[in-house]
């Protein structure tokens, strides 16, 4: 019997009706009309300042290297639909392979539905097994109301599968467009959130639904714009200009981050040259010596760091604190310090919980954490109790204390009371610790501890009629000569040595290198621990 070959088909049928076509026919025809959908999704894009998803997968990779999985699932590319509102693939940034679903706004809204869930669940369940970090282009009307409850069953299901590959494999999720309800948790259980200055937008109840409830009008922006959740609620971690900009920070932090938590971080070649000589001369005189004199951590990182780079997490949020990621001869280090610019660096609610999910972070993929203390305490005050510093406070204890990767801390100019406690002692687990000559270390500041330790002195002075002022500032010139500095930890051992601030990057190297082999220490028998929340 002679096999019957099918005629070649140089022309796709007006109808879009490719049923009776050979599969290479349909595949060809479906494709064409993909990309005359995506033409026509790249106007509609543009016009809003946005990108297409698949213009955001050419940001996102190296050039050529995204590989495509189940273009056409969801589709029926017989009657010439294209597939599901979601792109999933793999790609490679920086040459690692990483894993991504990008929600296309051209198809149905973005919305998520049964093929849309199961192709995101797909691309998890690969990204775990492969242990390759997973980046999310999140651009979406929310579920999919036509098809009900399946639709909600496939965001339970995304949200397992995100929880399952928590603190294995990095998760970053990109805000470029709407995510509302229930789609806001897929984001909120990753790593890393970015939102752009427009078009981004996160909330759980929209405009419509808050001025019904409740009457308050407020626009899409006030509600849950980025700047809003880069500044005030702290949901988003870095604030872009452009998508273009989030997908670049995006790129960067990976760069950072190991691929999973079982490999080792990336490594870089680093080369000394004139500007660490020049960094080494000029982190002496930043720090003021008047303990209550401002000045800018971030320059006393830069001066710490390879090139001067330092990538900020949260910049915008809790700004008494400033976290983010840099490199040190070569090895990337997550930064932990206080900023006493802003509000003298002192911890409160938000900046606790911004340095405990950090440490954290660094924690869960192995990457060494410096700690730059300066700090005069806890912010006091009804409103800080009340808002929950005693628990949001504890979050920090519990972040440092399980922490197993190396860690070295220095205190550069103050460090009292509990807040000394918290930001990596060597009491609650850090392996090194070190602190500049003119460091203050104790309970209280000098004037504080005068206070409380003389009330009788400065009372009996006052009711003689002595200059109650001249005695007070004797005594804490006293105590801070007897009290006030860091020999008593040195002495007990929670200080490992004094040293120079142009010393300070070297030590800080030379530490990291002496613990890179650190092994984890094991704890008592358990399910898991019961951090505060």
């Amino acid at each position: 019997m002679t096999a019957t070959i099918a005629p070649h088909v140089d022309s796709t049928p007006s109808d879009g009706d490719f049923s009776q076509q050979p599969v290479r026919e349909i595949i060809k025809a479906a494709a064409q009309l993909a990309q005359s959908a995506e033409d026509g999704a790249r106007k509609r894009q543009h016009s809003k300042g946005k990108y297409t998803a698949r213009e955001r997968l050419d940001l996102l990779f190296d050039q050529g290297s995204f590989e495509e999985l189940g273009r056409f699932r969801g589709g029926n590319i017989g009657k010439g639909n294209p597939g599901a509102a979601v792109i999933t693939g793999f790609g490679k940034i920086y040459g690692r392979t990483v894993a991504v679903y990008a929600q296309d706004f051209s198809i149905k809204g973005g919305t998520l539905g049964t093929a849309e869930g199961e192709k995101i669940c797909h691309l998890l369940d690969k990204a775990i097994d492969m242990g390759v970090p997973v980046v999310a282009l999140i651009d979406s009307g929310g579920a999919r109301i036509q098809e009900g409850v399946a639709a909600l069953t496939q965001y339970g299901r995304i949200f397992r599968k995100t929880c399952d590959a928590s603190g294995y494999i990095p998760q970053i999720s990109l805000i470029l467009g709407p995510c509302a309800g229930g789609a806001v948790y897929c984001p909120a259980l990753t790593d890393l959130i970015v939102m752009t200055k427009e078009n981004s937008n996160m909330f759980v109840t929209g405009p419509d639904v808050v001025k019904t409830a409740t009457g308050e009008s407020v626009t899409f922006d006030e509600l849950g714009g980025g700047m809003v959740h880069s500044s005030v609620s702290g949901v988003a971690h870095y604030l872009a200009e452009n998508e273009a900009d989030a997908i670049d920070y995006a790129r960067v932090v990976l760069s950072y981050l190991p691929s999973n938590a079982r490999a080792a971080a990336p490594q870089y070649s680093y080369a000394a040259g004139h500007s660490d000589e020049t960094a080494r001369r000029h982190i002496a005189t930043i720090v003021p010596d008047n303990e209550r004199a401002p000045y800018d951590m971030t320059e006393v990182i830069r001066c710490l760091v390879d090139y001067g780079e330092f990538v900020q997490v949260h910049e915008l949020f809790a700004t008494s604190a400033v976290v983010g990621f840099a490199c040190i001869d070569g090895s990337p280090v997550g930064i932990v310090a206080n900023q006493p610019n802003r509000m003298a660096g002192i911890l409160d609610v938000d900046s606790s919980e911004k340095v405990a999910r950090f440490v954290r972070l660094c924690d869960a993929f192995g990457v060494p954490i410096l700690t730059l203390v300066d700090v005069p305490g806890y912010k006091p005050g009804t409103e800080q109790e009340h808002a929950g510093i005693i628990r949001r406070g504890a979050k920090v204890i519990y972040a440092y204390g399980n922490a197993q990767v190396p860690m070295v801390t220095v205190v550069l100019r103050k460090a009292f009371g509990g807040a000394y406690i918290v930001m990596g002692s060597k009491s609650i687990g850090a392996d090194l610790n070190y602190a500049w000559p003119t460091s203050q270390i104790a309970v209280l500041g000098a004037a504080g501890a005068v206070n409380i330790i003389h009330r009788k002195d400065l009372q009996k002075a006052k009711e003689a009629g002595k200059d109650v002022e001249e005695l007070r500032a004797q005594l804490v010139a006293d105590y801070e000569h007897s009290t006030l500095n860091a020999n008593l930890s040195l002495e007990i051992g929670e200080l490992d040595a004094m040293i120079d601030p142009e010393e300070t990057r070297d030590i800080i190297a030379h530490s990291l290198e002496l613990l890179k082999d650190k092994k984890q220490r094991r704890g008592a028998p358990k399910r898991h621990g019961n951090q505060p929340l």
